[in-house]
């Protein structure tokens, strides 16, 4: 019997199987002094358990992107270890906090399967969920990717689709129970700008970059126990470069907002996301960000934007489809999203 595991290919799944994730971690603040080495990430909230406090909450919760992450990770071995690519997500909720202390894990249903044309690989649709030590469901969000097949020849499933929401409403975010932003520190939060000083259509071009390095990039893919191998070995594509996780660059680009929307404390919700182009080594992160709504949330103080987050390696900002619908060359993430910020 072998010992070794090669991973799923699309041929392995099954719609309506659920698959638990091994390996549950322990987040402690080693995973936000590492997440602050690797980005540029200065959000109040997530900095100071002072800060926390006085917006209501016990203490300073993980970065909501670095729980994501750590949720993210445990599927990769089941779900995408012979990915092609993770083609996009949609219906993500930031359910309740993630403080140092708690235990992560997760788990995925498969809710579509549809092969490609070509025959050798098809596209696995999951919703997966994360869960603390007290079983508490902590984020979910769907996930789509593409993946191998085992052998070409080998007989498609019946095409399933999900039919997901393409934006979550306000009623379905969840804010954390006691956050209060009605004494908010706008001078420790580091800008001025409230939900009301942001109108629907603005743009901001948040100005700075980053370049990425390559050993940051395996630093951070192994902090998130993230297997996929198109990260870590070179010699599975032809061009010898090992893609940088998606991940990455999310958070890279969320940092990077931070000069423009340093109010934006919270993301609680994912409506939709596409990794548009791959990012390599020596690649510069930009971003800018476009207001796609507003809306009120019930809680003191707290309003909601909803933010279109754009991740470019060049090219001129606010520039984001060609003629053709397809995105440019020089865009390489478009996530949709909503973000808690003080009214």
């Amino acid at each position: 019997m072998a010992k070794t595991n090669p991973g799923r290919f699309f041929e392995d799944y099954t719609v309506g199987e659920t698959i638990d994730h091994a390996v549950p971690r322990t987040v402690s603040g080693g995973e936000r002094a590492l997440y602050h080495a690797l980005y540029p990430a200065r959000h109040a909230l997530y900095s100071s358990d002072a800060f926390a406090q006085s917006c209501g909450l016990p203490a300073s919760p993980l970065d909501d992107l670095a729980a994501f992450h750590v949720v993210f990770g445990k599927t990769v071995p089941d779900i995408s270890l012979n990915a092609l690519a993770n083609l996009g997500y949609a219906e993500g909720r930031w359910l309740r906090p993630v403080y140092p202390g708690d235990t992560l894990r997760s788990s995925s249903e498969v809710i579509g399967l549809k092969q490609n044309s070509n025959g050798k690989s098809g596209v696995v649709w999951v919703r997966t969920k994360g869960e603390n030590q007290r079983g508490e469901t902590v984020m979910d969000y769907v996930r789509w990717v593409m993946v191998r097949k085992r052998e070409a020849g080998s007989a498609a499933p019946e095409a399933i689709i999900p039919d997901l929401k393409p934006v979550l409403d306000v009623s379905d975010l969840v804010v954390p129970e006691g956050l209060d932003f009605t004494g908010y520190d706008f001078t420790l939060a580091g800008e001025p700008h409230r939900w009301g000083d942001y109108e629907v259509g603005e743009t901001i071009d948040h100005v700075d970059g980053v370049t990425v390095e390559e050993a940051e990039h395996m630093m951070a893919t192994r902090l998130w126990q993230n297997t996929a191998k198109v990260h870590f070995d070179a010699t599975l594509r032809e061009d010898g470069n090992r893609l940088i996780y998606g991940g990455h660059v999310i958070s890279m680009a969320r940092a990077l907002s931070f000069n423009g929307l340093a109010n934006a404390q919270m993301i609680v919700g994912l409506n939709g996301g596409a990794h548009a182009n791959p990012c390599y080594s020596g690649d510069t992160i930009r971003a800018w960000t476009e207001v796609l709504d507003k809306a009120e949330t019930g809680a003191p103080g707290v309003g909601a934007l909803r933010l279109r987050l754009v991740a470019t390696k060049g090219g001129e900002p606010f520039t984001l489809k060609g003629e053709d619908g397809k995105y440019l060359p020089h865009v390489m993430l478009d996530l949709d999203y909503w973000a808690l910020m003080p009214m």
